[in-house]
């Protein structure tokens, strides 16, 4: 065999690997979306648990600490997710009549103007309903994940404690440890800034979301701010996706001119916290290019659900961050990132 049919063929065992791991992910998609969100929730908690334990805390008492901050937090979600989603859930046939009530009399604005459109081609090929549908269904599933929210908070606890004797583990079990261990602690800084400086961007968004559209008397505003805490986590089109079945309710709701004022309040948070507030909390050096961004959301989407398409940026970036780690697989981490270096 030539080294040029040796190259080829390893490439193709290569790629049958990748299909075959992508396939097994996909088949275990029930069992991998919690393992992979109390992963994520876990490095944001790794933070307050080395800070206690570094002010001289017990692990025991600084794990309790961490948990119970946790488990408020998720037990507000719970409520607040649950009892919306269902009630909201209930109202879509509503919510679907009066938007198309309101499609059709765009139509009829439109054919005065003299724009001939077909009603039922702009049904359906347009129908806000099906969109107000859509996002009902998707905050269905996501709230049959939180389902499985003890076997989360339980494998949270157990990678917390098995994280603080992970480093002696490293040492005694690999010759070059303290290499390893620095590559390993660089990578975990790395995930760990990327997620905390996300999660408190994401909370702030949320609030700002949810206090607005309860100034304006916008139904299910506790609602629509969580959507946009959670969707916040995908950049560029995250906000506009969050943004949707809350301007549509606004337009059934509210009006027209008040929609307006739902849409303008959305562009002004979304700018602000996008192109104010996180680059300059996060800088550049951990960017994606938006066509990375678009394509890790479709990937995990397909693969995991509508979970996948809330965790598919700090999957990416897990990614980023450990192909920038290894000094052979930096340039792939380069081509992964919105900004070539400007260094030699």
């Amino acid at each position: 065999m030539t080294r040029s049919e040796h190259k080829s063929t390893r490439l193709l065992l290569n790629l049958a690997a990748l299909i075959i791991i992508i396939a097994g992910l996909k088949t275990a998609q029930a069992l991998l979306v919690p393992f992979l969100l109390a992963f994520f929730i876990s490095i944001i908690c790794a933070g307050p648990f080395y800070w206690l334990q570094q002010r001289k805390i017990p692990a025991p008492l600084a794990l309790l600490l961490v948990i119970s901050v946790v488990m408020l937090g998720g037990f507000v979600v719970l409520t607040l997710v649950g009892t919306s989603v269902n009630d909201f859930t209930s109202q879509l046939p509503v919510y679907q009549e009066k938007l198309r009530e309101q499609t059709l009399i765009l139509a009829d604005w439109l054919d005065k103007l003299g724009v001939k459109l077909s009603k039922q081609v702009l049904l359906d090929h347009f129908d806000p309903g099906a969109l107000m549908q859509s996002a009902g269904a998707m905050l269905a599933k996501a709230g049959n994940v939180l389902t499985n929210s003890f076997l989360i908070l339980l494998t949270v606890i157990f990678i917390l404690l098995e994280a603080a004797g992970m480093p002696n583990k490293l040492r005694a079990a690999l010759n070059d440890a303290e290499s390893s261990l620095a590559s390993f602690e660089k990578f975990s800084e790395g995930v760990r800034q990327y997620l905390a400086i996300k999660t408190l961007v994401s909370l702030a968004t949320g609030v700002c979301v949810a206090l607005g559209l309860m100034v304006l008397g916008l139904d299910y505003a506790p609602l629509w701010g969580m959507i946009a805490f959670f969707l916040n986590y995908v950049p560029n089109i995250g906000s506009i996706i969050a943004a949707v079945p809350a301007i549509l309710l606004a337009l059934v709701q509210l009006g027209p001119g008040k929609a307006l004022i739902v849409s303008i309040l959305y562009v002004v948070i979304n700018v602000v916290m996008g192109n104010a507030v996180e680059p300059r909390l996060m800088g550049q050096k951990l960017g994606l290019s938006a066509l990375v961004v678009f394509l890790s959301l479709v990937f995990w989407g397909w693969v995991l659900g509508p979970v996948g398409m809330l965790l598919s940026v700090p999957l990416t970036m897990i990614v980023k961050i450990a192909l920038e780690v290894n000094t052979s697989t930096r340039w792939l981490a380069i081509l992964l990132g919105s900004d070539a270096p400007t260094g030699k």
